[in-house]
């Protein structure tokens, strides 16, 4: 007998946290004798193939739709198509509000809060930093910019001088922080709202022959290997690949007749180099969390 079909959508195939968050859904399908079926934009954070995806999905009537959607507007929409045909949909790493039977996450702005606190602190509370955040269409950039702004306004001391949008990727963060770079001689920490910025802006320091402190959100291996090395000061565990996991057992259990919470809250820790080890473990080895581990 063959298992129901959970349509995944996720926003691109170049960030390890998405190629993370897809292998979580396999493994967590396959466990529950379900199958999934990947729909990812060719361009990656791409709207409109995104929406040209999910009319595909639609067409073949899987049993639940994961979808981590490119825009928290334009996406909305095709939820609503889902929810019309009696396709329950879990909305999971980017907020579509009010939208879905469930939305997995974390805190953003809580995380966000977290690495601009430890790049403060790491700076002893005195410097000049500036800030890399995603499109103004990504809810995870915006929740995490306005974390970083609140910590700063508490530390008399420390000048939020620029932010740049380098589209949470790493080759668009390496260009946008050349021009930060050129118009402030003195840049002493760099705030990204993901980790791919943060290796773009390391590369782009080490080219530029500055140095400067930085943080980054999301626990990538990359990101683990920097921070054991001392070129990057955090970062925070937000885990598309647990995220994913939990999403993946929400719809599970719908489709069940179990019931699910509309809003589930996956814990984030700051990861930095007195506890980085615990992230050195390969996505692949990494156990996906159980319901009650996260869900009480």
């Amino acid at each position: 007998m063959v298992g129901p079909t959970l349509a995944v959508f996720t926003k691109n195939n170049v960030n390890p946290a998405y190629t993370a968050a897809r292998l979580a859904t396999d493994r967590v399908a396959a466990e529950a004798g379900a199958r999934t079926v990947h729909y990812v934009p060719q361009t990656p954070d791409d709207v409109d193939e995104q929406k040209a995806l999910a009319a595909q999905a639609l067409a073949a009537r899987p049993a639940a739709v994961l979808l981590n959607p490119a825009d928290d507007v334009k996406l909305a929409e095709d939820v609503e198509r889902f929810t019309a045909v009696g396709i329950p949909t879990v909305i999971f790493i980017n907020r579509l509000p009010g939208q879905g039977i469930a939305f997995v996450g974390s805190d953003d702005k809580a995380i966000g809060a977290s690495t601009a606190n430890a790049l403060c602190q790491g700076l002893g509370g005195k410097g000049r930093i500036v800030g890399l955040e995603g499109l103004a269409a990504v809810p995870t950039s915006r929740a995490r910019v306005q974390g970083l702004r609140e910590t700063v306004a508490r530390f008399p001391d420390i000048e939020l001088l620029d932010m740049a949008v380098g589209e949470m990727m790493q080759a668009p963060a390496k260009r946008a922080i050349g021009p930060l770079l050129a118009r402030h001689e003195q840049i002493d920490g760099v705030w990204a709202a993901n980790d791919l910025m943060a290796i773009g802006a390391l590369e782009a320091l080490a080219e530029a022959g500055r140095a400067a402190k930085v943080v980054g959100i999301n626990g990538l291996p990359v990101a683990i290997e920097q921070i054991e090395k001392g070129t990057m000061l955090a970062s925070a565990d937000f885990s598309a690949f647990n995220i994913a996991a939990i999403a993946a057992r929400a719809a599970l259990r719908r489709l069940g007749g179990q019931p699910v919470p509309k809003e589930i809250m996956v814990p984030a820790e700051l990861i930095d180099r007195t506890n980085c080890a615990r992230w050195k473990v390969p996505f692949e080895q990494r156990p996906c969390p159980e319901w009650h581990e996260i869900v009480e």
